[in-house]
């Protein structure tokens, strides 16, 4: 099998928060028998069983809603209790959970801490910012309620990330929002489009277009890369990075299929993709079929392949290398065509000639270092080697470079690359 991982919704669209601009809450529709959706146990054992039996290097589960910490912390602890169950000796299992941190406590944040659960939390700025969409039912801010599950968080030794939803209310105010974050002590950020539309195919007013996404990420990037590139984690950034250094495609829209992962729903309604969990995307159950059977449906390979259906013109830009026409969210908002440029093109044209020359500039100094790294590697296992021998510095290297040892092996620090920031 190709590898995967799941998007589990455990607690279905529910939420304790009614954020305005939520693309999910009304997917609660799909399931109308019940106001309340939880994943019944049965359904997780089954999920996380005939997940663990298939071959993966890395079990990869995200928690995602809706709100999945409505579920209580015994459910989390149930589901660590039955991955390490299923778990085969040498498992690599990982958990990321992302929530908007209210529901947090000591009691749970320490169940996270112990099972390294990597956690992202909402938080899209400022009180002022943050209090304008993320709302309670009865339209109440959730700022401080989020700091206090952050606190939780952090006293606990949680490893989590900043998930800013980018909208009408902060598209303007990158700058801002970036050094709030860093002032606060939040080091690791991801920047989301927020784009909606109604069902006359027009934006909904939280959304931004393509200009405002372009200026808000020069923005802040202009703010990291003059100090912060070697301190603060930007994940558009380090996604950038990895391509040119390491040629990895690490996020799904730099991918050219969109068959990466599988939407897990509160029953066992299998979904190909957290943008598009539709009655008519839904590719099966897990109580019913095996992974392998919903990983060569014709409905999932159908709709991976859209995501290389891409407009005519992104062949001939220069930049198709790195957006890969796109989320096909961002694509599908008209004519459910593939073939449409993205709502946001121009924004990711204006970013990337604005940002790929200093980012280019900084891949290179990466692998320099790297190389500098290993070559210092090298040199301390030729030390090792002849750690019994005593070598004079002007001596011939023992390695038979024909160098003088304090010019070769005996000299293992070596110079630091360049680094802006």
């Amino acid at each position: 099998m190709k590898p995967f991982s799941l998007l589990i919704k455990p607690a279905s669209a529910d939420c304790n928060l009614h954020c305005t601009y939520c693309f999910y809450l009304d997917r609660s529709a799909l399931y109308p028998e019940t106001k309340r959706h939880r994943m019944p146990d049965k359904v997780l054992a089954q999920m996380i069983f005939s997940y663990m039996k298939t071959e993966q290097k890395q079990y990869t589960f995200g928690w995602q809603g809706g709100e999945p910490t409505l579920m209580g912390v015994d459910f989390f602890r149930r589901v660590t209790e039955l991955q390490q169950k299923y778990g085969r000796s040498g498992t690599l299992v990982t958990n990321g959970l992302q929530t908007n941190a209210t529901l947090i406590d000591e009691e749970f944040a320490k169940h996270l801490a112990k099972y390294k659960f990597l956690v992202g939390v909402s938080l899209d700025g400022p009180e002022n910012i943050h209090n304008r969409y993320r709302i309670t039912a009865d339209g109440r801010g959730s700022y401080t309620d989020v700091l206090r599950g952050i606190e939780h968080l952090k006293q606990n030794n949680v490893e989590f990330n900043i998930l800013t939803l980018v909208t009408s209310a902060n598209v303007k105010k990158g700058r801002d929002v970036y050094r709030f974050l860093c002032d606060m002590g939040f080091f690791y950020h991801q920047y989301i489009p927020c784009v909606e539309f109604d069902d006359k195919g027009s934006p909904m007013p939280f959304s931004i277009n393509g200009e405002e996404w372009g200026d808000f990420l020069c923005e802040i990037f202009d703010e990291w890369i003059k100090r912060d590139t070697r301190k603060v984690s930007v994940r558009l950034f380090d996604s950038i990075l990895a391509l040119m250094v390491d040629n990895e495609r690490n996020v799904c829209r730099m991918g050219n299929n969109c068959c990466q992962y599988f939407v897990v729903e509160h029953n066992g309604d299998i979904y190909p993709c957290d943008f598009f969990v539709d009655s008519d995307k839904r590719l099966g159950n897990i109580m019913n079929d095996s992974w392998e059977e919903l990983q060569t449906s014709p409905r999932y390979i159908e709709f991976g392949r859209k995501k290389a259906l891409w407009n005519e013109e992104c062949n001939h830009c220069e930049h198709l290398k790195y957006c890969s026409g796109d989320c096909l969210k961002h694509r599908l908002y008209e004519r459910d065509n593939s073939r449409d440029l993205s709502w946001l093109c121009s924004g990711w044209k204006r970013f990337f000639n604005h940002a790929l020359p200093e980012l280019e500039k900084l891949a290179s100094s990466i692998k320099k270092e790297r190389q500098l790294q290993q070559l210092a590697n090298q040199k301390r296992g030729i030390q090792n080697r002849f750690s019994h021998m005593k070598i004079g510095r002007n001596e011939p290297c023992p390695c038979g470079s024909g160098k003088k040892y304090k010019k070769c092996c005996g000299d293992i620090e070596p110079p630091k690359a360049e680094f802006r920031g």
